[in-house]
């Protein structure tokens, strides 16, 4: 079983930055494709961005492009979500997920959240 603790979150004004942080439980985190997500109050729970196990492809959002970046390091075991320039519109609990192989049936293990709130 992987447990993945999400970090990072918090509340700031528009146009400001935020990196979130997730760490994952385990010896093979290296071999999981890593996933944002986020849910915003009366939405369903919508794909941010993906990262693969070894950081080579990443893939976003059309709403985050150029402003959001997925990374990873495999030594710590953990993924980033680097946020900048961000909008109200960007509110929301934002998760990360693991992916394993062979990375068909959806994603395998989910964190609690993290609360990203962004005033205007």
């Amino acid at each position: 079983q992987v447990q993945l603790v999400e970090s990072g979150g918090g509340l700031v004004q528009a146009g400001g930055s935020l990196r979130l942080s997730c760490v994952a439980s385990g010896r093979t985190f290296s071999s999981y494709a890593m996933a944002w997500f986020c849910q915003a109050p009366g939405k369903e729970r919508e794909f941010v961005a993906r990262i693969t196990w070894s950081g080579g492809s990443t893939r976003y959002a059309d709403s985050v492009k150029g402003r959001f970046t997925i990374s990873r390091d495999n030594a710590k075991n953990t993924v980033y979500l680097q946020m900048n320039t961000l909008k109200p519109e960007d509110t929301a609990v934002y998760y990360c997920a693991a992916d394993r192989p062979p990375y068909r049936d959806g994603y395998d293990y989910w964190g609690q959240g993290t609360q990203v709130t962004v005033s205007s």
